[in-house]
């Protein structure tokens, strides 16, 4: 079977959800995940500056994670395993400022999401998990930012029951320490 790639909008301006190529038969599947020409053909602009990989047990949050110079847009996709991933748009002039919008990223299923610069990204891990991040800016880690996971003025529902409730949550030091969504706004006051 061929699947050849499709581009959804959603409601948060730039944010697609995308179905890439991808052809099944006997020895187990060839999949496409990001064409300059195809996206460009569908009116995208997203060229690559680097490709990295998370690798993630599940109840990891890697959450909500931004540049705040030189921001990143990336092509997120879960090339194993299943993650609840979430996307924040920090837009001060968006009409979507504040919403944030979830998708299931599922290996198997091989569908992804292209984050457009200006959004907080972040995602829980349903299962052990591989993510691909194909980013059209380089990381600076003097740049690199993020907001609070549980930060009650975003809200994120993050089905946390999914792994067994907030005891079973995994959080890596750096993501402890995020700011509030008001520490961001006070200082940064959006993008």
């Amino acid at each position: 079977m061929i699947q050849k790639f499709e581009f959804k909008e959603t409601e948060i301006k730039g944010l697609i959800e995308v179905t890439p190529f991808n052809a099944d038969d006997i020895r187990g599947c060839f999949t496409k995940d990001y064409s300059k020409e195809v996206f460009e053909a569908n009116g995208i602009k997203h060229d690559l500056a680097e490709v990295f990989y998370t690798t993630s047990y599940k109840g990891v949050i890697r959450a909500l994670h931004f540049q705040r110079e030189k921001q990143q847009p990336k092509l997120v996709r879960c090339i194993h395993g299943h993650v609840y991933d979430v996307v924040v748009d920090l837009r001060k002039d968006s009409p979507t400022f504040k919403k944030w919008l979830a998708f299931e990223l599922i290996g198997e299923k091989h569908n992804e999401i292209l984050v457009p610069a200006g959004c907080a990204h972040g995602y829980l891990v349903l299962e052990d998990s591989i993510v691909s991040y194909k980013c059209g800016e380089k990381f600076y880690g003097e740049y690199d930012d993020g907001i609070m996971w549980n930060d009650p003025d975003i809200a994120v529902d993050w089905k946390l029951d999914r792994v067994g409730g907030i005891d079973k949550v995994i959080l890596a030091d750096k993501d402890k320490n995020l700011q509030t969504f008001k520490e961001f706004m006070s200082k940064y006051g959006g993008f």
